[in-house]
């Protein structure tokens, strides 16, 4: 497809709802994000390229992240760069369906939606530095830099082109999202919704951009040796993540090995990932698979694209 012939959605002063999903956060995060957020905001608006501007935290705790005081300080650190809406879920919606029913909010004449994590900081000029590929025609999604681990996938160093997208840090124009029809919540959970809604743009023929001078920092903890450390829930998710990003793009014979090493494995997560594919698989509950031919999924095994450099 001619790039030409897909529109371009970047224009001055462009409307934008910023949205995160809380899950038994501190406090402190929030404020950290918010305080981080207006000033990019502050410099953004000053520079002409957004007017009005909302962000929308929906909160998966079992118990409110926020109260009054709480919510009250965040307005405060917000200066007024924004306004603010809180929204308690009171069930655990996962990042695929918080997503969703926060965008759902979002106001017609939105442009543009940024999404990121609760813990991630991002830079003064961030947004205006992320809106700027979408002057191009046929630009469909940009992603931030994240420090300290930059994602190992790869990019075009001269036109920022990219495989997938995540969803710690990036920016979607609002039809897009309306037209892809938002996250696939029916098949992911958490993790991978961000690489499968990515792959689903890229279908419709937009570009992916990785905008390196975008530059976020992305609070995780990591090992001695420089290592991320994943929690249970975390890599039971991205194992059951996996197998179904590998039905959904046509993978059958990767997944068929994929399978069969969880289920010989004597880690309970992998197993449990296993057997509840196994289970939705049985009860015609798995999605239909899609690119065949795979003219955009284009996995390297559960890498869902080369990389630079190993992590």
């Amino acid at each position: 497809m001619s790039y030409g012939t897909l529109p371009s959605f970047g224009h001055p002063g462009a409307s934008l709802q910023i949205q995160a999903v809380l899950y038994n956060n501190d406090p402190v995060d929030a404020t950290r994000m918010v305080v981080a957020l207006a000033r990019a905001v502050e410099l953004a608006h000053s520079d002409g390229d957004i007017s009005d501007v909302v962000l929308r935290l929906g909160d998966s705790s079992s118990i409110p992240v926020l109260d009054k005081s709480s919510f009250d300080q965040l307005t405060t650190a917000a200066r007024r760069t924004m306004e603010i809406e809180y929204d308690f879920f009171a069930e655990n919606l996962g990042s695929a369906k918080g997503h969703n029913r926060l965008a759902s909010h979002a106001k017609g004449e939105t442009d543009f939606i940024w999404i990121q994590n609760p813990d991630v900081i991002v830079s003064p000029r961030l947004i205006s530095i992320v809106l700027a590929p979408f002057r191009r025609a046929g630009v469909g999604q940009v992603e931030a830099k994240q420090l300290p681990i930059e994602h190992p996938k790869e990019y075009d160093p001269h036109t920022g082109e990219t495989e997938w997208t995540t969803t710690a840090c990036v920016m979607t124009p609002f039809p897009i999202y309306k037209e892809v029809g938002g996250f696939d919540a029916e098949s992911f959970f958490m993790y991978c919704d961000d690489v499968d809604f990515a792959l689903r743009i890229r279908e419709l023929g937009y570009r992916l951009i990785f905008q390196p001078a975008a530059i976020c920092f992305h609070d995780k903890r990591l090992s001695d040796e420089g290592a991320w450390l994943p929690t249970g829930a975390e890599r039971y998710y991205s194992a059951e993540a996996a197998l179904m990003m590998l039905h959904k793009w046509s993978y059958p014979e990767a997944l068929a090995k994929i399978l069969a090493d969880f289920r010989e494995s004597s880690d309970p997560d992998l197993l449990n990932a296993a057997r509840v594919f196994l289970e939705r698989r049985e009860h015609g509950e798995l999605p239909s698979p899609r690119d065949p031919e795979h003219r955009v999924a284009r996995f390297e095994g559960v890498q869902w694209a080369k990389h630079r450099f190993p992590l």
